[in-house]
């Protein structure tokens, strides 16, 4: 394919000589490890490392040209086009050598401070369900048809979701789920595919140390609501009992279907029953009424299974199909994930790292009626600072006893990031104890654990590494909290982990 061919349509800061109209591209690629003889380089400044420091490299690889959103270092012997936004043109280049995937696909988008990954979860398992070859990306895993692959990136680069969704398309495949985080809308990771369905689960205090306001962290979400770059979505699927939810604009012809428990909107939840065991409830919904049985947990999770509902009758499923994909939708991996060895009390591990997260996933345990929720947490360092006292201070309005802990500490001293996160929690005169180790913090937690109760071990969820300040560590909150209840003596079937932890 020519150069030329491929930059049509991207916004270029200077032409490109006429000489370079022949020249053939066969790939694209931005890390400079990957280039190959007839590839373009796409030199991006991130956070950490700045690809233009390797344009020699791609270029002694064989790059055909590089392209970046600055202009070339003085000396530089290769071609360089100059773009206005590089992640932009990265995303428009790869969907056009890949024969653009996404247009062959009903693609959905899961947006929303929390709720993404259980929503997109459950969106894939009715779709599998009703026999379809599906695709799926998020935060712990990349799918294609049966094939996984650990998550890089919640939403990953252009490229590399073109590539998925290509694979998904040449399996015979007809859809593909995805989380759209606000980084990938800001960055423009999803520029100008063309979705079928976009969801919002809702909108939490989060990420603010990248957005810097509540009201730019919306925008970025409400840019897919508009398309994103590309055409405006079939559908949208959005929480109206989110105050941010109901501010969303959509586009006239975007059909919009509103979930919720509230009156007035098009899916509604009635008769809620929840328990240990899971939930059930009926959906209102357009064409009907539809029981809903779930093994999820939680207020929560009747949300996500709601957006699931709404996205599922988007891409053509009856009710039917959908309840029974949602039944058969197994608990996501570290959202509210129950660790069992036969203690005589629940321990439960879970992703919530916002206050909102907290105070959700808290009011989860407590709906199970138990004698005591036993709430361990920390903070992540160099994020926003200014959530970390609203977290000490949802988990200890909620708990009865808080263990204060490191979550990832990354640059920060963790002794820094606990104290800014006791300043909630001293609003409170809940019992509290710190412990900056924490796999320290967990025995403790489990230590302290009578018959009856609910241990929560928040922040980490599914992932497998803590990263420090110098290094990265293999830790996963399951692992260890497995390990030290078997050296208390537990062993699973010993005895009844529900006890006295039931609805």
């Amino acid at each position: 394919m020519t150069l030329t061919c491929m930059t049509e349509g991207v916004p270029l800061v200077h032409p490109l000589p006429q000489e370079w109209d022949a020249l053939e591209v066969s790939g694209v690629e931005y890390d400079s490890r990957k280039v190959k003889p007839g590839d373009l380089f796409f030199a991006f400044q991130g956070a950490r490392a700045d690809g233009r420091a390797y344009a020699w490299q791609a270029l002694e690889q064989g790059a055909v040209a590089v392209v970046a959103e600055t202009p070339a270092a003085e000396g530089f012997p290769g071609r360089w086009i100059q773009v206005q936004h590089g992640r932009r043109a990265l995303a428009q280049m790869s969907k056009f050598l890949l024969g653009s995937p996404d247009e062959a696909l009903q693609l959905t988008g899961v947006t929303g401070t929390n709720g993404k990954t259980t929503t997109v979860y459950c969106i894939d398992a009715m779709l599998r369900g009703a026999g379809r070859t599906t695709g799926m990306a998020g935060t712990i895993l990349y799918r294609v048809g049966g094939k996984e692959m650990a998550a890089v990136n919640t939403t990953p680069e252009s490229l590399d979701l073109l590539r998925l969704m290509k694979d998904v398309r040449d399996a015979g495949g007809s859809n593909f789920t995805f989380e759209v985080s606000s980084h990938a809308l800001a960055l423009g990771r999803v520029y100008g595919l063309r979705f079928h369905t976009v969801v919002f689960t809702n909108l939490t205090r989060d990420h603010l140390d990248y957005h810097g306001t509540m009201e730019r962290y919306f925008e970025a979400k409400d840019f897919l609501f508009e398309g994103a770059g590309g055409p405006p979505p079939a559908f949208a699927v959005i929480n109206s009992d989110d105050d941010w939810g109901r501010k969303l604009s959509t586009p006239p012809q975007t059909q919009r279907l509103t979930y919720g428990i509230n009156n007035g909107t098009d899916l509604r939840a009635t008769g809620i029953e929840a328990g240990f065991h899971g939930l059930k409830f009926e959906v209102r919904h357009p064409g009907g009424k539809q029981r809903i049985e779930s093994r999820l947990c939680g207020l929560i999770n009747v949300y996500n299974l709601l957006a699931a509902f709404g996205a599922g009758l988007s891409l053509g499923l009856s009710a039917e199909q959908i309840a029974e994909g949602l039944r058969s939708c197994e608990a996501v991996p570290g959202r509210f994930e129950r660790v069992d060895e036969g203690q005589p009390f629940l321990l439960v591990v879970d992703y919530a790292h916002t206050d909102d997260a907290l105070r959700n996933t808290i009011a989860t345990a407590r709906a199970l009626n138990p004698k005591r929720v036993i709430t361990l947490f920390g903070c992540g360092g160099d994020r926003d600072r200014t959530k970390r006292p609203l977290m000490g201070l949802a988990a200890a309005e909620l708990s009865d006893f808080v263990i204060v802990t490191s979550d990832n500490p990354r640059s920060e001293d963790p002794l820094s990031i606990i104290n800014d996160a006791m300043v909630g929690v001293r609003r409170t005169d809940t019992r509290f104890v710190v412990e900056p180790d924490r796999e320290k913090a967990i025995r403790r937690a489990i230590e302290e654990a009578a018959p009856g109760d609910v241990v929560l071990l928040a922040g980490k969820g599914h992932e497998t590494y803590q990263v420090l300040k110098d290094k990265v560590i293999e830790f996963d909150d399951r692992v260890v909290a497995r390990r030290i209840l078997r050296s208390f003596g537990y062993q699973p079937g010993a005895g009844e982990s529900t006890k006295g932890a039931r609805a």
